[in-house]
């Protein structure tokens, strides 16, 4: 079988583009979203385009029982897990912190830290086994090889707050935190795990954080050329493409006009 890559929140942004960067170079798919009639469209066009297999998961990575049921039931021929995309999250409102909609709050916390634990903690576990069936972990010394890569999507949010960011800002620092943790816990099982931080990128993201509000996302790309999701999929491929033995632990991404989460070079002709 061909490698397998498994994404979550595949049926836009950054998911959707590593679909197809994955698929282009020859990957088997897992892919998962909530959007059902938009995973059948994505699932038929990869496979008509690139001649792959694709495994539709379509569940709500905020319902701990459905991701781990969904999971742990994937067929033995699809378990062998090679890369996680752990790409499913959102913002929701910008507003100060102390006119914050909790349920918008709450939302981002469910989805991007304990929906992407929850997702996480499942496939590890399948790529720990594959780690043990290879006899690696009772070789009794360190593997060189890889048992697999998660890559986490994190974002600049993470590595610096601003303005009306708080509560997704603590999100994105909590991925930070776990992706840390992860690399940690999970070397000797010879996991690769790297973050992913982007910096502005024009997908859905600025839609759903202002919630339709057209304009309004359309402002925050003004006077820049921002970084686009197919941008952001070539780096994560690239990341897969190293040598066994090497690993890229954090790698923040922004366009050439975006310096970190605040600073910005307008172009004001634009």
């Amino acid at each position: 079988m061909s490698k397998i890559v498994f994404i979550t929140g595949a049926t836009s942004g950054f998911g959707e583009a590593c679909a197809y960067k994955f698929a282009a170079n020859g990957y088997d798919l897992i892919l998962n979203g909530r959007r059902t009639e938009r995973l059948q469209e994505l699932a038929d066009a990869l496979e008509k385009k690139y001649n792959v297999a694709v495994l539709q998961l379509p569940f709500d990575v905020r319902n701990e029982k459905d991701v781990f049921a969904s999971i742990q039931s994937i067929p033995t021929d699809w378990q062998a897990i090679d890369v996680l995309i752990n790409n499913a999250g959102l913002a929701l409102g910008r507003d100060y912190f102390e006119e914050g909609d909790l349920s918008d709050w709450n939302t981002m916390i469910d989805t991007n830290v304990k929906g992407f634990m929850y997702v996480a903690k499942a496939v590890s576990q399948l790529m720990v086994k594959r780690h043990a069936d290879t006899g690696a972990a009772s070789s009794g010394s360190a593997s060189t090889g890889s048992a697999g890569h998660i890559i986490n999507l994190g974002s600049v949010a993470g590595k610096q707050v601003y303005e009306k960011g708080n509560v997704y800002c603590a999100s994105k620092f909590a991925v930070d935190a776990l992706n840390q943790g992860m690399r940690i816990d999970l070397l000797r099982h010879g996991i690769k795990v790297t973050a992913i931080n982007p910096g502005a990128a024009e997908t859905e993201f600025s839609m759903v954080r202002f919630k339709g509000d057209k304009a309004t996302a359309k402002k925050i790309y003004d006077g820049l050329k921002p970084l686009t999701a197919e941008d952001v999929a070539e780096v994560i491929y690239y990341c897969t493409t190293l040598p066994d033995h090497v690993c890229i632990n954090d790698l923040s991404i922004t366009c050439i006009q975006q310096a970190d989460a605040i600073y910005f070079n307008r172009d004001s002709t634009t």
